[in-house]
């Protein structure tokens, strides 16, 4: 078994929202960790990709993870922690840098990007990572991003590795690579999480463990009663799910991420701005209304 870590579920990859000034707005961070677990979220995924996590200083870093980490300890929920880079050294530094942090079940450690290495390189990277590493490492594939892309057998691979408990698979669509995972990975100690919003609710039926969603910042509480259908094998009332919120989940994906996801957040009165640091952008006002407009309709 590759890890005793029990993955499953929604995780909201949460936002990092920001005052009107540019700092770190703390307090509203703190109320929507609060509101995705109260809404039934299994926990909170701090410093990935929606939060922005490149544009944050050290010091702001560890007072979000902070934050989450008190929030999923009340709360006795999980806490994922994107500590990723495409340095091994620098990677271990990461996680080792997570020993004691409460709540924390495992660190989600994107596929070394930029630097485009081979495969067996990407694999052997993500062993000298979980051999280092405090916490069990959930794996990152997002080929679009990163440049590098993980086939079946390199995963199958990490799947029996110690300490790799899982995958964000994010792939842009459900292919024969993710089929091979879903269908060969254990399903004891090695959990396929969507990472693609549109697909989640048949990645799941095909033996996915949940989700690793962005989109659930919005609407927390129907990703989470869709996933639980999926687990459940509720096919009827799971499909009607996905399908209401398929037009949502296009819309807040319509301009970079996470910037319809912060405007609509803001419109809502959640966060102070629907601020993103440079080179990211706020929303236009049209993408914002959209989204908003797809989430009044949802039933």
């Amino acid at each position: 078994m590759a890890s005793d870590v029990g993955l499953r579920g929604v995780y909201v990859a949460a936002v990092t929202p920001f005052e009107a000034g540019g700092g770190v707005a703390l307090p509203a961070l703190e109320g929507l960790v609060h509101g995705y677990l109260e809404a039934g979220a299994a926990g909170i995924v701090a410093l990935g990709t929606t939060a922005e996590a490149a544009a944050l200083e050290q010091g702001e870093k560890q007072a979000v993870v902070d934050v989450c980490a008190r929030a999923c300890a009340e709360r006795s929920a999980q806490l994922i922690v994107g500590a990723g880079t495409n340095n091994t050294a620098a990677s271990v530094a990461a996680v080792e840098a997570l020993r004691g942090t409460p709540a924390l079940v495992a660190a989600l450690s994107v596929v070394p990007y930029y630097v485009r290495p081979s495969e067996a390189g990407i694999v052997e990277h993500f062993k000298a990572l979980s051999a280092a590493s405090p916490v069990p490492l959930v794996v990152y594939n997002i080929p679009y991003r990163t440049g590098r892309a993980l086939g079946s057998a390199s995963l199958l691979e990490l799947a029996g590795v110690p300490n790799i408990a899982g995958v964000k698979q994010a792939v842009g669509s459900i292919d024969l690579d993710t089929l091979e995972v879903l269908a060969g990975a254990p399903r004891d100690g090695f959990a396929v999480l969507g990472g693609d919003d549109a697909y989640l609710f048949p990645t799941v039926l095909m033996g996915g463990a949940g989700t690793i969603a962005a989109s659930a910042n919005i609407a927390t509480e129907r990703f989470v009663t869709m996933i639980e259908c999926g687990l459940a094998g509720k096919l009827e009332e799971g499909r009607a799910l996905s399908e209401a919120l398929l037009p949502l989940v296009k819309r807040l994906f319509a301009e970079p991420n996470p910037a319809v996801i912060k405007g609509v957040l803001h419109a809502l009165g959640k966060i102070p701005s629907p601020t993103l640091r440079l080179p990211m952008t706020p929303a236009s006002t049209a993408a914002v209304d959209s989204a908003l407009a797809a989430l009044e309709k949802q039933p």
